[in-house]
């Protein structure tokens, strides 16, 4: 009886630690996550340019705004590691002076509006939102209704003038502002 209850204590560990092991591939591996990571460019006059770096959430049937994502409530705009904005000069964001530098980006979405939030803090890992005080600044961005759903959130650049219009797409949904090289 307790060469049984050995054995079975002894599986149970071994099948623990292959599914642990099996977790920390995949995590290390960005690429099999299911938020895998993506990225956007907006390539300004003179050599210039914004990058966001991001992971992309699929909807999987889920209600996406309003649901998965509250209205009125602070969101990370992605998952996995929080969502970079990279510029290496000063631009203007929906009409607010950002200068060349790293943030940290998350949004307030609402029905016919949305709020985007440039944050000075970086590095932060999932959801938490450091709070106002490490906010650069928050923009307010256009809210559009898509012709068709979109699976993935996805952050994209058109081209506008002088600089980008940013955009923010998932389920019906696309949230957008101008960027312009200051």
């Amino acid at each position: 009886m307790k060469i049984k209850k050995s054995l079975a204590i002894v599986a149970v560990c071994c099948l623990g630690l292959v599914l642990a092991a099996k977790i920390g591939m995949a995590q290390g591996d960005k690429n099999k996550r299911p938020s895998p990571p993506a990225s956007a460019k907006c390539s300004l006059e003179g050599g210039k340019s914004i990058t966001v770096d991001y992971s992309s959430p699929r909807a999987k049937g889920r209600k996406v705004y309003g649901g998965i994502v509250p209205y009125g409530e602070v969101w990370r705009a992605g998952a996995n590691e929080a969502t970079t904005f990279v510029t290496d000069t000063d631009v203007t964001v929906g009409g607010k002076l950002v200068p060349a530098g790293s943030y940290t980006l998350f949004t307030v979405p609402n029905k016919d509006k949305w709020v985007l939030v440039i944050s000075k803090k970086t590095g932060e890992w999932g959801t938490p939102y450091p709070g106002a005080d490490s906010d650069f600044a928050r923009v307010d961005m256009k809210a559009a209704t898509l012709p068709s759903n979109v699976e993935n959130f996805t952050i994209g650049f058109d081209k506008a003038g002088t600089g980008c219009t940013l955009y923010m797409d998932w389920e019906a949904t696309r949230a957008s502002v101008e960027i312009t090289k200051k």
